[in-house]
């Protein structure tokens, strides 16, 4: 397996040099993934190019309302969340569960959303939260997350284009975010299914907004529309998160495989989203007691009991 190392200097180099090397190459940063699949066979480039060091995309900054992660962002990092903003409480719970400290310390954002895995963590998250995606080359564009990824392995990245930034807006008063995941064990794993859901809760304790993405159930992550729409409008009381729970299950398509039958996801699904849901009305409900958003009941202690 044996391969050269090329280091640019800007993003533009990066660029032009993939274009040059017309496709017999790959760029690593952390490689966390990359290096798996080459040793597995999986990818044998020629040329790696290292964009690790490129200037620019290593900070998590805050411009007005809108959040922007570099796409050279490691997972450590956003575990930590200095520069998050408040309401951003999914970001951290996904990233800190992504592997070992060791790995999470290398691992960036940017390669864990090209890898284009159906069961990356931050993905749904970053789903609910209605990020894009900044891409340069040799035409400069932004994306959204959900329609730059296609399906396992596969976007719609050109050739000669970098992940540079993530950006979404902040969550605002009266809205908070949420991930769930299940795996066969409690760290390093992959996913058997994962969970995330955004809420914004207005003063009379309705939903004006909802999202709630399902990772690991699909060729790709997907959004539950039908279990949002349920919820826009409505209170988050028990038998409506019970409904939401129930039309994420059913509109999902997962596999059997080695880690679990279509039916265990199914039930995963409904049994996640219900958690996540909860903990959005829990995290609004503790912002509205420190005086910071609107109030909003809680219906977590119905739900336990109901159980």
């Amino acid at each position: 397996m044996a391969f050269r190392i090329h280091r640019p200097e800007t993003v533009d180099e990066a660029s032009r040099l993939e274009l040059d090397l017309d496709g017999d190459c790959a760029f690593i940063a952390g490689g966390t993934d990359l290096v798996v699949q080459m040793s597995r066979g999986q990818r044998a480039p020629a040329h790696l190019i290292d964009i690790s060091r490129l200037p620019g995309m290593s900070a998590i900054s805050e411009d007005g309302s809108v959040v922007e992660i570099g796409a050279l962002v490691t997972h450590r990092e956003l575990e930590l969340g200095k520069g998050l903003p408040q309401g951003t409480d999914a970001i951290r719970d996904a990233a800190r569960q992504v592997g070992g400290v060791q790995v999470r310390s290398i691992a960036t954002l940017g390669g864990n959303i090209a890898n284009a895995s159906p069961a990356a963590d931050l993905v749904p998250v970053l789903m609910v939260l209605d990020a894009e995606l900044e891409l340069r080359g040799p035409h400069g564009r932004c994306v959204p997350i959900s329609d730059f990824i296609e399906g396992p392995r596969r976007t719609t990245r050109q050739p000669g284009e970098l992940i540079t930034a993530i950006r979404f807006r902040a969550p605002g008063n009266g809205s908070a975010t949420s991930f769930f995941k299940a795996g066969r064990r409690k760290a390093m794993e992959i996913a058997v299914v994962n969970v995330a859901a955004s809420v914004t809760l207005g003063a009379d304790g309705a939903c004006r907004s909802v999202r709630i993405a399902l990772g690991s159930v699909a060729p790709k992550t997907l959004r539950a529309i039908g279990a949002e729409k349920a919820l826009a409008g409505s209170p988050l009381s028990v038998a409506a998160i019970r409904e939401a729970a129930q039309l994420a299950a059913d509109c999902c398509a997962p596999i059997t495989d080695i880690r679990a039958s279509a039916e265990y996801r199914r039930l995963l699904v409904k049994s996640l989203v219900e958690r996540a849901l909860v903990r959005c009305s829990e995290q609004v409900e503790q912002s509205a007691m420190s005086g910071i958003s609107a109030s909003a009941d809680n219906p977590a202690d119905l739900l336990e009991r109901s159980h």
